[in-house]
């Protein structure tokens, strides 16, 4: 059996979709149902059973699936709202509970493959190598960034690196990513009013060294994101991981692929970055990815344009998840 945690969000029900496409059903799938579009996330995919996470967490601190025969845990579960501001809820909900996963992987010899983020290389004047001498060098931009870093250098200090594989993902976005409201990807957010106005809305620059719509991003489709994480899953490789297609595109590129996937002329509107965002605003990431290449990685990323097509045309318009 494999378990999922957050198996009901974005990346998560991505992965029990990609599972059940290799003809897995096994899964565990561990998450609260608390938004109609996490259902939706799962209605369509097979799984064996749906656990909270509080129960989860207790069952396995309990030592209740020593013996269910559980082959890997891909541990997607975490607050991953870059805006939020509560650190307790951080600790527990993104910190402990993927060190008692880890742990409890670690010590029985079972794969673990967790979520780490972008986000820990703020506003990239470290660079964004996933060189695990340079961890400590990272600064990140909010405390979500903060909470995926402190859970990577937890594991390389206690040596759970040697087996464990942690992933950052860069600029995930896709399907299935509707439950995450403010925190959808532009690409989601935007198409209401493409369809509806035929424009796009993009955040005015806040940094003199970027001019509008020109700050970029590692924009990762989901369905490559699922690609690398389940070639971790059959992997023997460990460590930390950048997860992304290793080219920055910028915002711009991002409207005009839009726009030209629905066939419509180009018309951007640049407005006010809110003032709750000004000082911790990524305005580039790119994925150094050699380090996954170096371990054999060799799919090959969908072009933003290609995987905007696929989005819009496949999912946004006809209003389906993965698996519909």
């Amino acid at each position: 059996m494999i378990i999922v945690t957050g198996g009901a969000g974005f990346i998560g029900s991505a992965l029990v979709w990609g599972l059940n496409k290799k003809d897995r059903r096994d899964v565990l799938v561990v998450d609260e149902i608390d938004h109609d579009e996490k259902e939706r996330n799962l209605a369509s995919l097979q799984y064996e059973e749906l656990v909270g996470i509080e129960e989860f967490r207790s069952k396995l601190t309990d030592g209740d699936y020593s013996e269910a025969g559980i082959e890997a845990i891909l541990h997607m579960g975490a607050c991953s709202d870059t805006t939020e501001n509560n650190w307790e809820y951080l600790e527990s909900n993104n910190i402990e509970y993927s060190k008692e996963v880890i742990r409890w992987c670690f010590d029985r010899d079972i794969r673990c493959v967790y979520a780490s983020s972008g986000a820990v290389y703020g506003d990239g004047a470290s660079g964004y190598s996933d060189n695990h001498d340079l961890f400590d060098d990272l600064k990140p931009l909010n405390l979500y960034g903060k909470s995926k870093l402190d859970v990577d250098i937890w594991a390389r200090d206690g040596g759970y690196l040697d087996k464990v594989a942690g992933l950052r993902y860069f600029n995930v976005f896709g399907p299935n990513e509707a439950h995450k409201e403010h925190m959808r990807s532009v690409i989601a957010k935007a198409w209401p009013r493409l369809r509806d106005k035929g424009v796009i809305e993009l955040f005015k620059s806040n940094n003199a060294d970027w001019q509008d719509g020109k700050f970029t991003r590692d924009f990762l489709y989901i369905k490559d994101a699922v690609k690398m994480t389940l070639f971790f899953l059959e992997a023997d490789a460990a460590g930390v991981f950048n997860c992304g297609t290793g080219q920055a595109r910028s915002w711009n590129d991002v409207a005009r692929a839009l726009f030209k996937a629905v066939g419509k002329e180009e018309s951007i509107k640049y407005i006010d970055m809110p003032d709750g965002l000004k000082n911790q605003y990524q305005y580039k990431t790119e994925a150094d990815v050699s380090k996954l290449k170096g371990v054999g990685y060799k799919g090959k990323c969908m072009t933003l344009e290609e995987a905007v097509t696929d989005y819009v045309k496949n999912y946004l318009q006809p209003d389906k998840h993965l698996g519909e």
